[in-house]
């Protein structure tokens, strides 16, 4: 189908991918917040508690990326790291109550930013053939 598929399946992926990242970066100022900063600290609210090289992995971000936001996290008042109680060398990572807040308002939001915006016009089936064809490229990629 495709002559190219660097051309025609990696570089649009990687083109959809900044593109989706610039815009959210865009609707999520106003909340003084980045698209990265909040993955992570969507996953430290389902995972309150948990390790930082955890919340690493949850969030697919590497040890330098993750203490970088979770410093800034813990400079807004989002999130907070204390000593892990039996491993001296981890910390354990907490959401605080403005975090939960934050989380309750930008999950809202950011659910009508896709629907209104994002995925316009495209329809549950078709994000559904979308979500599978990602999943069996990461696979792949990850030689399962």
């Amino acid at each position: 189908m495709y002559k190219e598929k660097d051309e025609h399946i990696g570089i649009y992926t990687s083109h959809t991918i900044k593109a989706i990242i610039r815009f959210l970066t865009t609707e999520l100022k106003q909340f003084d917040i980045t698209p990265e900063q909040w993955i992570v600290l969507k996953r430290l609210a389902a995972n309150d508690g948990i390790t930082q090289k955890e919340l690493a992995v949850l969030a697919d971000k590497d040890r330098p990326s993750i203490t970088r936001i979770l410093d800034i996290l813990e400079q807004k008042e989002l999130a907070r790291k204390e000593k892990h109680h039996t491993d001296r060398r981890s910390f354990s990572v907490f959401i605080t109550p403005r975090g939960i807040e934050l989380k309750n308002q930008l999950l809202p939001f950011l659910e009508d930013v896709y629907e209104d915006r994002i995925l316009k016009a495209i329809t549950d089936e078709e994000l559904e053939v979308y979500r599978r064809v990602l999943e069996k490229m990461n696979r792949n990629i990850e030689g399962v």
